[in-house]
């Protein structure tokens, strides 16, 4: 995995958390779920990357 795709997932993934509590403390449900949803696409980057990087090796 590249370093250029461990931080974008990561920022996604930050970005994901600070939509849902952004929701959350605004109540606005809709809001919450688009950060968990974002949050969930960035584990799903991380996890086809890892499998990209076992078939390199």
């Amino acid at each position: 995995m590249g370093a250029h795709e461990k931080v974008s997932n990561k920022i996604d993934d930050v970005a994901g958390k600070a939509k849902e509590a952004f929701g959350k403390a605004t109540d606005d449900h809709s809001t919450e779920a688009e950060g968990k949803i974002d949050q969930a696409k960035a584990s799903v980057k991380d996890a086809v990357e890892n499998v990209k990087d076992a078939f390199k090796k």
